[in-house]
């Protein structure tokens, strides 16, 4: 199964080719016109890179990047962006995104971009604790030690990360996550998986939030 990605393009004829485009290289792919609409699918899902606009109906990709960085969630962002000034490329990587691209541009640059964006790809858990998801590896590196993770383990601690600070429902890690066969897996497995992820890395981290889901949190 494909990388995760969410664009957001009020464009309709740039939306459904992009959205065309990414599916012929086998990403998963939803989409959204406006920032509102945005919000909501970001609120249900995760995701492995998000691409933006930044002018919009309702507002601006740069704000939209700004509360998803306050917010904690660092996963890769790639503007597309009318304007090839200086000052406005600057401004997105400043809010917090990782390249852009500006319009017109040509599909295989694009394609290049979001292959180097998802290879990049790493989650820094805390830096404050030396801890870090590695994406590549599918391991967890705790304070210099390697953890290694079986794949359903690897994709809930991800989820949970990407979410941190933020509570994650049994019903959303259920939609996200499969076992090595491809098939997903029910609510008590879930909860099979979480405890092996505890005896792992600490159950200080995985936080139980009683008749919803789970939150990861950092020490302070």
């Amino acid at each position: 199964m494909g990388s995760n990605v969410f664009l957001l393009e009020d464009d309709y004829f740039l939306r459904d080719g992009l959205c065309e485009l990414l599916r012929k290289e086998s990403y998963q792919i939803q989409s959204a016109q406006t920032c509102e609409q945005a919000r909501q699918v970001l609120l249900r899902s995760s995701f492995d890179l998000l691409i933006l606009d930044v002018m919009l109906p309702d507002g601006s990709g740069l704000d939209l990047c700004r509360a998803l960085r306050s917010q904690g969630d660092d996963t890769p962002i790639l503007f597309l962006t009318a304007c090839d000034e200086e000052y406005q490329i600057v401004r997105g990587l400043d809010a917090g995104a990782d390249d852009y691209v500006t319009k017109p541009f040509k599909m295989l640059e694009f394609l290049s971009r979001v292959r180097a964006l998802l290879r990049r790809r790493k989650t820094a858990v805390s830096t404050r604790e030396n801890m870090l998801l590695d994406d590549l590896a599918m391991c967890f590196n705790k304070q210099g030690e390697q953890i290694p993770l079986t794949k359903t383990e690897y994709q809930i601690l991800n989820t949970l990360i990407r979410h941190r600070g933020t509570t994650v429902t049994r019903n959303l890690l259920l939609e996200r996550i499969w076992d090595c066969d491809g098939d997903y897996i029910d609510d008590n497995t879930l909860s099979v998986h979480i405890s092996r992820l505890r005896d792992k890395i600490g159950s200080g981290h995985i936080v139980t939030v009683r008749g919803c889901g789970y939150r990861w949190e950092e020490k302070p």
